[in-house]
């Protein structure tokens, strides 16, 4: 019971909104200009990982935790797929789910995203089946699934360092 109130805290099961589509045509940011929030850092982020899908924006609506714009919480989520991960490694995982591929999470200021990483960090450890990648960039958290290998979820560490 106490696993599940944990795991409902750095839970990222999202679905693809009823909402405008996300234009994935727009500029992404460049060199000396900050990615204003999780979408424009996953276009960065995309750049450098081909197999990196965009899952699905958060909304404060499908925020299956409830932080979206809460205090000291994410200011915008989206959540992505990796088609290096086999499916039948993936089976009953939901829409959004971070073995998937994983998810983006901006944060106002880099205190924010340093205490979230801390957070999902200690829910984590020492539970095997929970376990991921996290690549923390300013105010920026980069959440990847543990079903890549080391020498694949690093070349996420690689595009956030891209991040401005």
């Amino acid at each position: 019971m106490i696993t599940a109130a944990l795991l409902a805290g750095c839970s990222s099961v999202t679905s693809t909104p009823k909402t405008t589509p996300i234009d994935h045509t727009a500029s992404s940011p460049g060199p000396g200009k900050a990615a204003a929030d999780a979408t424009g850092a996953f276009a960065v982020i995309s750049a450098a990982v081909p197999s990196a899908k965009l899952g699905g924006t958060v909304t404060a609506e499908n925020d299956p935790n409830h932080f979206l714009g809460r205090p000291h919480q994410y200011t915008s989520k989206i959540t992505f797929t990796d088609g290096r991960i086999p499916a039948d490694r993936t089976e009953g995982n939901e829409p959004g789910d971070v073995e998937l591929g994983g998810s983006i999470e901006m944060f106002a200021n880099a205190a924010d995203a340093k205490a979230r990483h801390d957070y999902v960090q200690a829910v984590t450890k020492g539970i095997p089946s929970l376990t991921e990648y996290d690549y923390l960039h300013g105010a920026t958290l980069i959440r990847v699934s543990r079903l890549l290998t080391p020498a694949q979820a690093a070349d996420y560490e690689k595009a956030a360092a891209e991040l401005p």
